[in-house]
C-alpha cells in the first residue's frame, strides 16, 4: 500500500482559508528586506500566501494583510506584478 503523502497547507492572507500550497502564490521577503513573488515556493525568507484569484488579492491589499504578514511595506510594483500573475492564469 502506498503511503499517502501529506499535502502541505497554507493560509491565504486574503480569505484566511487553508488551501494546498500548490494552489497559492507565495510572496517572500528575504533577509535584505526585498519583497518578491516566489513562483517556485522555494526561495529563502518569510513567506505569505495568496489564492490565485483577484478577489483575495484585493482583500489583502485593502486590509494591508501582506504588509502585516511580512512585517514590511509592500512596494506597489509587487501588487502590480501579482495582479499580472493572477490575471494571466485565468
Amino acid at each position: 500500500m502506498m503511503k499517502k503523502r501529506k499535502v502541505p497547507l497554507r493560509k491565504c492572507v486574503g480569505c484566511n482559508e487553508q488551501k494546498p500550497k500548490k494552489e497559492l502564490v507565495r510572496i517572500v521577503k528575504n533577509k535584505e528586506g526585498i519583497v518578491s513573488i516566489d513562483l517556485t515556493g522555494k526561495a529563502n525568507g518569510r513567506g505569505a500566501y495568496i489564492c490565485k484569484n483577484i478577489d483575495c488579492l484585493e482583500k489583502a491589499v485593502k486590509g494591508k494583510k501582506l504588509n502585516k504578514a511580512l512585517e514590511i511595506d509592500i512596494p506597489q510594483e509587487i501588487y502590480i506584478k501579482l495582479k499580472e500573475e493572477l490575471t494571466k492564469n485565468e
